[in-house]
């Protein structure tokens, strides 16, 4: 039987919130999340990560960030943390970023929209913007409602509809399956493997087996 396991979270946010929760409940871990820190985009956890890593000796820290514009995870991890992680950090990147996560398990996801499987790519990792591939694919379902959540209304400055995170938040909690997400992208396989098989060390107390 696993331990219980607390862990804070980082995220930029609600969505990424959403996802690492859902993560940490399929693991097959019996993680306790404390407090979740941020929603405030990627500057927050870029300004705060050493920090959470001083912390992470006392409580571990689950962190989640988008890989976006940059060359790759880790130069993004050299840049953001020039110091030694330690242990109870999990320091983890979405490439490029959390809807990749999201449309890997592509059949929840057509069949959640309303579009053929076949619009959704193999390999959403390699998208260079998965975020505006996901609006431009919303565009395509059948279901008005969606259309109106997620993607931006005419005219408007905004880059995501009035209700792109609560509909996709949703889509998360009830839909998305992991196991078959895993399979079409390597960024989330990586950080599942990671929440799966992460047993804490502290310093003055017992080590969990």
């Amino acid at each position: 039987m696993n331990h219980n396991i607390p862990i804070n979270l980082a995220v930029e946010d609600h969505l990424s919130e959403a996802v690492l929760r859902t993560m940490l409940i399929k693991s097959g871990h019996q993680y306790t999340v404390g407090s979740c820190f941020g929603h405030f985009g990627f500057g927050y956890l870029k300004n705060k990560i050493t920090g959470f890593n001083n912390a992470a000796k006392g409580i571990p820290f689950l962190v989640l960030t988008d890989l976006d514009k940059k060359e790759c995870a880790p130069l993004l991890v050299q840049e953001w943390l020039p110091i030694p992680k330690h242990h109870n950090l999990l320091f983890r990147i979405a490439v490029r970023s959390v809807e990749s996560w999201l449309l890997a398990d592509r059949s929840s996801f057509a069949t959640f929209l309303g579009v053929q499987k076949d619009l959704i790519p193999s390999n959403p990792d390699e998208l260079d913007d998965p975020k505006r591939f996901l609006i431009e694919l919303t565009a395509k379902s059948r279901k008005r409602h969606l259309r109106e959540a997620i993607i931006p209304a005419k005219g408007s400055t905004a880059k995501i509809g009035p209700d792109y995170n609560g509909t996709l938040i949703n889509y998360t909690q009830r839909y998305w399956k992991i196991e078959k997400a895993i399979n079409n992208s390597p960024s989330l396989l990586s950080a599942f493997n990671a929440i799966k098989t992460f047993k804490p060390k502290f310093e003055k107390t017992v080590e969990f087996e």
